[in-house]
């Protein structure tokens, strides 16, 4: 069998261009790991709010009536043609409250359920327009007064837990809404 041999400056050559192409990949490899832990690294990122689209005008036809309590002085409506979750995992949608004595308030508002926060959008006025919040800022959402609304929206319709409700299905929830189901009725 003939033996080899390679020329020693050949070989010297041969080793160097080794020795890059194990550099390369070790660089890359690490690159790579170092992608694929800030993919997984969703702590560091900062919720985002998406941008918002005001929907149309509230119709009766659309609403369905939601319980708020046995002491309440007003009816509550969601206008079923307005809820929407958005992919910063908000719930959206426009309640409209009716009194007694005929006032009606119209309000388009989002949910968190992951910090049990509320949002006001904007406020229906009389001529179908709207204007915008004031106080567009999250809240807490509190069971008391006049935020009663929003705790029985956020506890019986919208949320479980910290997570929207069925996963962010928005007919299921609108489902839920019009024959009035709640997410937990032995809570009721």
């Amino acid at each position: 069998m003939p033996s080899f041999q390679m020329n020693p400056s050949r070989a010297g050559l041969v080793r160097r261009a080794a020795l890059l192409f194990s550099l390369t990949l070790a660089c890359a490899g690490a690159l790579a790991q170092t992608d694929f832990d800030e993919e997984f690294d969703d702590q560091e990122k900062p919720w985002q709010e998406i941008a918002l689209q005001l929907p149309p005008t509230p119709q009766e036809q659309n609403l369905a009536e939601f319980y708020l309590s046995p002491t309440a002085t007003m009816k509550a409506f969601v206008d079923l043609k307005s809820v929407t979750v958005g992919t910063d995992n908000v719930v959206r949608y426009t309640v409209v409250t009716k009194t007694d004595g005929g006032a009606t308030n119209v309000v388009y508002e989002g949910m968190r359920c992951e910090t049990w926060e509320k949002k006001s959008y904007a406020f229906g006025r009389a001529d179908g327009q709207w204007s915008r919040s004031r106080r567009d800022q999250w809240q807490p959402i509190r069971d008391v007064g006049a935020n009663r609304i929003d705790a029985a929206l956020l506890r019986d319709y919208l949320c479980e837990g910290k997570l929207v409700a069925d996963n962010g299905n928005v007919r299921s929830i609108i489902e839920r809404l019009k024959n009035q189901r709640y997410i937990d009725p032995v809570r009721r």
